[in-house]
Order: C-alpha cells, then structure tokens, then sequence
C-alpha cells in the first residue's frame, strides 16, 4: 500500500510517500509545493491543485491522507489555510482516492507518542521511523507524520468498516439499552 500525506498550507503545502507493507514503513518521497506570499489566491490554490495531482500522477498512491485544519486566532488566515486544504483534497478525490482526515494532535500522538510534540520531535521520529539519513524540512515531515499516522490507523478503519450494517446497528441499541 502507498499512502501520500498531505499538509496543507497556503503559501507551503508539505507531501510525503511511503509504502505500509504489513507492519513496515518505507520511505519513497516527500517535498513541497511552494505557491509563493505573493499574488491572487484562485492561481496559488490552482498550483496546489496541479501540484497534487502531479504527485498522484508520478507515485501512484492507493489512498491518502491530509491534516485537518485547526482555528486560528485569526479567522481569516483560518479561512485561507481552509480553502488550501480543499484544492488538496480535490486532487485527491479528483483521482479517486480514499482520503482520511487527522488532527495535528493526532499525527503527533502517533509519530512521538504525545500529542502536545514540537515540531523539532516529530521531525527527529520521522526520520527515525523511516531510517532517513537525514531530517527532512518542517512541512515535509509533518506530511510524512500524517501519512505514518494514517499507515498506523488503516487496519483499525478497515476493521471498523468490515462490520455488516446489522452489527453496527445491533451495537448501537445494545448501546442505547444500557
């Protein structure tokens, strides 16, 4: 299974591949599409647009997974990080990938350990976790953490969707009954 990570930003949006065989991760790449501070949004958004699709194109991924984006103190940075994240996520379901979502909190719960890590420890477990000779830069590690916290999770989704819709309902009166 390839699994590209995504995260998302306006001006830097960081992407990370590796491959999950069984319990196995191996690197295969990571980077950033860089749109610049300058200029009007809609062409920025449209090169993050391309440029996920250009990763799709060039590794293949069978699914993937972005960070999902938190408030900020200022809503309208929020607001722009926002429609980043969705120029991503449509290259993503434009290629009919399966894209899962994951807070910052639980990217760093499943690569440090903790989710209150700094970004200097996510990028030293990254490196770590996939014998990188070096440390990747802040935004591609980050990518690579979500992707590494997907890769840990999926066995977990796909158990939870394997249950028949009468095993789901059956657990939610017993449920409800007690």
């Amino acid at each position: 299974m390839i699994i590209l990570g995504i995260d998302p930003g306006l001006r830097t949006t960081g992407f990370g591949v590796i491959e999950k065989h069984g319990t196995k991760l191996r690197y295969i790449a990571s980077g950033t599409i860089k749109t610049g501070t300058e200029g009007a949004l809609p062409p920025r958004l449209k090169v993050i647009l391309n440029g996920v699709g250009e990763i799709v194109s060039a590794y293949g991924p069978t699914c993937a997974a972005v960070e999902k984006v938190f408030v900020n103190v200022n809503p309208q940075s929020t607001l722009l990080l926002g429609q980043a994240r969705g120029a991503a996520i449509t290259a993503l379901v434009g290629a009919d990938l399966d894209v899962a979502e994951y807070t910052a909190v639980q990217v760093k719960q499943a690569v440090v350990g903790t989710g209150k890590a700094a970004k200097a420890q996510v990028q030293d477990m990254v490196s770590r976790l996939l014998k990188l000779p070096g440390l990747p830069g802040t935004d591609a590690a980050d990518a690579l953490g979500v992707a590494i916290c997907h890769a840990h999770s999926i066995d977990t989704l796909s158990l939870v969707g394997a249950l028949s819709p009468t095993t789901s309902t059956l657990r939610m009166k017993r449920s409800r009954l007690v």
